[in-house]
Formats: C-alpha cells, structure tokens, sequence
C-alpha cells in the first residue's frame, strides 16, 4: 500500500492491507446490490435500504481506520486519554507478582501471530488506565472479572511519541 507508513511488522501490514483489499470488494458489491434495487416499495424495503446505508458507513469507516493506521496518519503525540500510542512499550507487575512486557498496537490486526499473550491495543483498558502514569505507579483498571492492579516497572513511548 504505502511503504511510507508506520514501522508495522512486514505480515501485520500484509493482513491489513488484505483486509483493506477484501473490505474495499465487498463494499463495492453491497453498493451495487443496493443500486439495483427497485426505487418503489413498502416500509420494510426502505427498512433494507437504512439498513444497507449503515452498511456501507460501516465499510467506509472500517477502511478509512485501516488506511490511516496503514499510513501512519492514526499516531497520538505521546500519551493521552485515548491509552498509550502504538509502539509503546511497557514492563509491568501483576498483583501474583509477574513480569511481564508488553507492546501496544493500534488495532487487533497488527497483534504477530503468537504474541497475543505479550501485545495490547491502545484502547484496552490497560493501556487507557497507564497512559499518563511514569515508571513506579500502581495502577488499578477494569477486567471482566472486576479491578485489577500492576506495578509500572518501565514505560518507553515511540520516538514519534515523545
């Protein structure tokens, strides 16, 4: 797509960019399904129709979050409310007293394969409750099964994030 983008591992952009490719197809298809549609009807056809134009916004802004992060055009100057910036990279400690680092993404698709365990997106509750803290903080976020708290034993922001 854009060899200008983001330092994304060379299979993460593959994905994305396949992803793009695919979703590009189907948007094109559902448009033109709806295009042939017979402009005369009742309430459930102009149902169908709402429908199918959420459809397609769906498409459009699936696309334009993939293209930007493809491009670089989704990095955050540094942290933030919206979580840690893609790139990041922080060592925490859990409660049961792991160590653990781990790498921020910006979207689930970037996550290699077989790193799931050591990645988080920006916007997982985790790397929201970090962003802002420095090195030394205990920090307490949400889990499906209540409030857990780390110890922020170490933070390293992208060099395009300060």
């Amino acid at each position: 797509m854009n060899s200008s983008g983001p330092d994304l591992p060379p299979e993460a952009r593959a994905r994305l960019e396949e992803e793009v490719r695919s979703l590009r197809e189907q948007r094109r298809q559902l448009a033109e399904d709806l295009s042939q549609r017979d402009p005369v009807g009742d309430r459930g056809d102009d149902s169908q129709a709402l429908e199918g134009a959420d459809e397609l916004a769906w498409y459009d802004d699936r696309i334009a979050a993939l293209e930007r992060r493809l491009t670089g055009r989704d990095r955050r100057a540094g942290k933030g409310a919206e979580g840690l910036p893609p790139g990041s990279e922080v060592r925490v400690r859990f409660e049961d007293g792991t160590v653990q680092e781990l790498r921020v993404v910006g979207i689930p698709e970037e996550v290699p394969e077989g790193e799931e365990d050591r990645t988080m997106t920006s916007d997982s509750p985790l790397a929201l409750a970090l962003a802002g803290s420095s090195a030394g903080a205990d920090i307490t976020y949400s889990t499906p099964d209540g409030p857990a708290r780390v110890h922020l034993l170490d933070v390293r922001l992208p060099s395009w994030g300060g």
